[in-house]
């Protein structure tokens, strides 16, 4: 099966010391980069997506800052394209449906930052566009929110949007059961 690997918003400010940390990006970054490396040894394609805030009230992912780069455990390397987008749904605004339909993938994994707003928003969209999508889970992360009064831990946040997804847009899988079902290409 041909796959292509789209890595979302895996960036600085989502970390620790950043201006937006999640809840556990440490791991979700590490078993994205498993995934990573899974698809360059198979030698199936990824495609970076980075979001830039070109607001003047931006408070986190603003341009030419330290914490709109990506992290770098998931650096991208030469010949691998970095899409740069300014809305939750990395289709929107960029080529990236171009791209996976040229890459003629038969599924999209999807992994990276924030799962209850781009991994959301990016996965509905692929499904919508009629491409089969697979989420990383444990490759992805949520903040901690808070709604009317109830405070929401972000491992919560990140259950309740994979489950919403899992019904009807994605197969939710984790990096260890995907990286098993890589095969190279030829």
């Amino acid at each position: 099966m041909r796959r292509a690997l789209v890595i979302v918003d895996i960036q600085r400010d989502y970390f620790p010391g950043g201006a937006f940390p999640l809840a556990g990006p440490e791991k979700a970054a590490a078993a994205a980069a498993r995934v990573l490396a899974g698809f360059r040894e198979s030698g199936q394609p990824v495609v970076h997506v980075r979001h830039v805030w070109d607001a003047r009230d931006a408070i986190f992912l603003r341009p030419g800052t330290p914490g709109a780069e990506i992290h770098p455990v998931v650096a991208p390397q030469a010949g691998e394209p970095v899409l740069d987008k300014t809305e939750p749904n990395a289709f929107l605004g960029t080529d990236l449906s171009e791209r996976l339909d040229a890459l003629a993938a038969d599924e999209v994994v999807i992994v990276g930052m924030m799962t209850s707003m781009c991994i959301d928003s990016t996965v509905r969209a692929a499904a919508e566009r009629g491409h089969a999508v697979r989420v990383v889970a444990d490759a992805c992360a949520a903040p901690d929110l808070e709604f009317r009064g109830v405070a929401l831990p972000g491992a919560q946040v990140h259950a309740a949007f994979l489950a919403a997804l899992a019904a009807g847009f994605a197969t939710v899988t984790t990096a260890d059961e995907l990286i098993a079902e890589l095969t190279p290409i030829g």
